[in-house]
């Protein structure tokens, strides 16, 4: 029997605001919406890493930053392959197209055409996405009440909360990387009132019912 997670564990994330509990009752509604949401976040995960793999900014990246970004990529393709069986064994389907206001939003904070500050900006909003999402899956693991989704959730959290810390800390080994703790903390708070803005419903990053 997996070893389910407690509240402890969400709180060796660095995030300023925590999802309650109730955030649950709205995405267990639907749960195939939730896995074909959950796949697709996979699936940008592994696409953002190999991305990045092509950002170092000089020519040959070192070893730490290819090994970092291509296990960090088969990391999340493993995830999405068990993520889809899943789905598609409960009668589900993949969609062809997939939203995330939320990874948008963060997005936009990316000082883009500005260097290094660019990459460091990349980095942190991966880092964002990949603590938010290792939070939500220890919600679930804890209390969605599907012994299967929470084995699941349970697993995945394992596995990848330290993709943050490892995304965080390459932005700091970058060459000439200054200011990157005053932006990330500029980052998480940020973050915090983004994800508060969306809009309930079934996904891994969407928002609570408003009272």
């Amino acid at each position: 029997m997996t070893k389910i997670l407690s509240e402890a564990d969400r709180d060796l994330l660095p995030l300023l605001w925590k999802t309650p509990k109730d955030w649950v009752g709205s995405v267990m509604a639907e749960p195939l919406a939730l896995l074909n949401d959950h796949a697709h976040l996979e699936r940008k995960a592994a696409l953002n890493a190999l991305d990045m793999l092509l950002r170092w900014p000089e020519p040959n990246p070192p070893e730490n930053w290819v090994q970092a970004m291509t296990s960090i990529s088969i990391d999340e393709v493993a995830h999405l392959q068990t993520v889809t069986r899943i789905l598609a064994r409960r009668g589900g389907e993949l969609t062809r197209w997939h939203a995330n206001p939320y990874a948008a939003e963060l997005h936009k904070l990316v000082r883009r055409g500005r260097g290094n500050e660019e990459i460091i900006d990349r980095l942190l909003v991966s880092a964002l996405i990949e603590a938010r999402s290792c939070e939500r899956f220890c919600i679930l693991a804890e209390v969605c009440g599907d012994e299967e989704l929470q084995k699941l959730y349970a697993g995945l959290w394992k596995s990848e909360a330290g993709h943050y810390r490892v995304f965080l800390s390459l932005a700091k080994d970058l060459p000439q990387a200054m200011g990157v703790d005053e932006r990330w903390e500029e980052m998480l708070a940020a973050e915090s009132e983004i994800v508060q803005r969306q809009e309930p419903g079934p996904g891994m990053h969407s928002g609570i019912k408003r009272k």
